[in-house]
């Protein structure tokens, strides 16, 4: 008896870490969501965000995989494209002309804009990227304008932690602003700043979700994976494309996200 339960929970551990590695971690989704934004403008009143992040190419997140990717989110037409951070494992610099060709195909009305991950270095990455007309925000902001409003997008370097580094990045806007931080254990310093709007990767949403414990090896974060509120702040994490340390995912499929911005009343 012992000898067949044995081996029951054996060939269940082997059936469950096939289906991790030859199934989920490919079954890339599309998140749709709707984020109210503290202040938003009217002309931004609906506005159709695009979100990719932890791309992760590598041995094991194929050029494929991440083209795959690219194509889901360009069928969905959005107005705005964020990239998070992540494009590659390791700052291995084999991969990421690869990775930048591939996500040279995204395009929007409003533009491609990127942060940078961890796992990004800072110079060749965000080189290729912007070679190709991504426009790359390290601790920079810029603007986007319909109608005369304006809504300020700013990107943090994944070191940039310190409140008053951040308050640095966001001095002197005077309009709601996106930001693209990679951690999303920025949230607390973005809701001091009154920030509308974060867009984060880096959790994977835990990789591994085990039932009954949920995703353990993301329990440091404020928001695993979807949409939180924190004062006048909204952050949404989006589990991303790839993966990282073990090429697995378990009840926490890959995504791209297309996110619809909606006005709503400061507290």
């Amino acid at each position: 008896m012992l000898v067949g339960l044995s081996t029951g929970a054996g060939g269940l551990v082997a059936g469950t870490g096939a289906y991790g590695f030859l199934y989920e971690r490919h079954r890339l989704q599309v998140v749709r969501e709707t984020l109210p934004v503290s202040g938003l403008p009217e002309g931004f009143d609906g506005l159709r965000v695009g979100l990719m992040t932890d791309v992760h190419h590598s041995q094991f997140v194929s050029r494929e995989n991440v083209e795959a990717a690219v194509d889901l989110l360009m069928a969905e037409q959005p107005d705005l494209i964020i990239l998070g951070g992540d494009y590659v494992s390791y700052a291995d610099r084999a991969y990421m002309t690869p990775c930048a060709e591939a996500l040279s195909r995204l395009h929007a009305p409003h533009g491609v804009f990127a942060a940078l991950g961890n796992h990004d270095d800072e110079r060749d990455m965000p080189a290729e990227l912007a070679r190709r007309g991504v426009t790359m925000l390290m601790d920079q902001r810029t603007w986007i304008e319909v109608n005369h409003d304006r809504l300020a997008i700013a990107g943090l370097r994944y070191w940039t932690r310190r409140a008053s580094d951040i308050a640095g990045v966001l001095n002197g806007v005077e309009v709601p602003t996106l930001l693209i931080a990679h951690d999303p254990r920025r949230l607390s310093e973005a809701a001091a700043l009154d920030v509308g709007l974060v867009l984060s990767g880096h959790t994977h949403g835990g990789q591994v979700v085990v039932p009954g414990l949920g995703a353990v090896a993301a329990r440091k974060f404020p928001v695993v994976a979807g949409r939180a509120t924190r004062e006048n702040t909204t952050i949404f994490v989006s589990r991303g494309v790839g993966t990282v340390i073990v090429p697995y995912r378990l009840n926490c499929p890959p995504d791209v996200s297309v996110l619809t911005l909606e006005r709503k009343s400061r507290i």
